[in-house]
């Protein structure tokens, strides 16, 4: 096959649509979907800020529009999912439980994520937790009274969630449910009671199976992107040998010096997008953990896009805002807003909305964005937007003035 050469919307446009965020859906969401959208991703990041919606919710609403919340927790539940450190702490199909059971195996190469001086100091609590799981049954760590008078927080843990997390990191736990997003832990073997070790993939299996599942879920990537998706440690397989293989396309970029690769299943995509065939038509908002943005250097190169989430930045050192959440517009990164939901007064207030310098203010572009802002602020049950700043401040005026002439006649129909 010819090795194709791609303009950088090409490009743009073949990894929006690998990652299911081409073209507006055609369709309501089912209940099956979510788990489509996941699986298509590669995994699902998760975090617990909230000040919009929770960051896995609102990655799955940017792909599938309106869609009830517990589907998430449904398909946790039902094991079609469970978690693990992926990309991050993330929901992963089940089905690839066993690209990360070395990982377990390993624990003390996974860094901060597990502590074996807790686990050598302190076994015999670890194996108390443990007992106490096996005895009775899913647990919280809510469930365990703190007893050390230390305040909660991340790094002031009480022992028994430490213990759960360790747990957690070597395998011997498992994520069974989320209640109020709360973690249920239980143990593996009755989370996964079809799981044997002797069903473990060899390593080099599981590392080329992660280069290939990477590769097909960014739908174009660069040799130096790969590694960051599902955090893969050296040694890393080099990608010219999969294309000697057959396992990936190659091509290029028009003005990059290095090539870009491709998983055989998106062929079709590959051809389309140098014909100039896929055409972005979708504008959503996206949480600062998407696939999309999580890889800054990957965004910067992508997108131009210089994206960095501000919120463990100190307040007066912030450039942006809080929680920023990019803008996608029909194929392009025009901007970010920083949001919050009031839900008791029905009100999404935009605190900080500011576009890119190359954004080119237009009535459709207004109309885009305004549409893709008052959806969110509806799925989060505020139906009034508010624009508190704007840059350029012209733009705010004229997307306010649309926001509110579309608030206007949806309550006069």
């Amino acid at each position: 096959m010819t090795e194709l050469i791609l303009s950088l919307p090409a490009a743009r446009a073949l990894h929006l649509a690998a990652q299911g965020l081409l073209q507006p859906r055609r369709r309501k969401a089912r209940q099956p979907d979510l788990l489509a959208a996941i699986r298509q991703m590669g995994v699902l990041q998760i975090d617990t800020i909230h000040v919009v919606a929770r960051s896995p919710y609102l990655v799955l609403w940017s792909r599938l529009g309106d869609y009830p919340q517990s589907w998430l927790e449904q398909a946790l539940a039902a094991g079609e999912l469970f978690e693990y450190w992926a990309h991050e702490a993330c929901f992963v199909p089940v089905e690839d439980y066993g690209l990360y059971r070395h990982r377990m195996l390993d624990p003390e190469a996974m860094g901060w994520k597990y502590s074996a001086n807790w686990m050598k100091e302190r076994r015999a609590d670890v194996e108390a937790v443990l007992e106490h799981i096996r005895i009775n049954g899913p647990t919280r760590s809510s469930d365990f009274e703190r007893t050390d008078g230390q305040a909660g927080g991340w790094w002031s843990w009480k022992p028994e969630k430490r213990s759960l997390e360790v747990l957690f990191t070597t395998g011997a736990l498992m994520i069974a449910a989320r209640h109020n997003f709360q973690r249920i832990y239980d143990l593996a073997e009755r989370v996964l009671p079809h799981w044997d070790d002797s069903q473990l993939p060899p390593l080099e299996a599981v590392r080329r199976e992660l280069v290939l599942k990477a590769v097909k879920a960014m739908g174009c990537a660069r040799g130096a992107w790969i590694s960051d998706y599902f955090r893969t440690r050296p040694p890393r397989l080099d990608p010219e040998e999969l294309v000697e293989q057959g396992a990936l396309l190659r091509a290029w970029v028009e003005d990059w010096d290095d090539p870009i690769y491709i998983h055989p299943d998106h062929a079709q995509l590959l051809e389309d997008a140098a014909a100039g065939a896929l055409a972005p038509t979708l504008t959503t908002i996206l949480s600062p953990f998407d696939p999309v943005v999580w890889d800054r250097r990957r965004a910067l190169e992508l997108f131009n896009f210089d994206y960095r989430l501000e919120c463990y930045t100190p307040a007066d050192k912030r450039k942006y805002g809080y929680f920023t959440l990019p803008i996608l517009r029909r194929g392009a990164l025009v901007g970010r807003v920083d949001a919050k939901a009031h839900r008791r007064e029905g009100v999404f207030e935009l605190k900080s909305l500011v576009l890119e310098p190359s954004a080119r203010v237009s009535e459709r572009f207004t109309r885009d964005i305004a549409g893709a802002l008052q959806r969110l602020a509806d799925w989060h049950a505020c139906p009034r937007v508010q624009i508190t700043q704007a840059m350029p401040a012209d733009f705010g005026r004229q997307l306010q003035a649309a926001l509110d002439a579309a608030a206007s006649q949806q309550e006069a129909a």
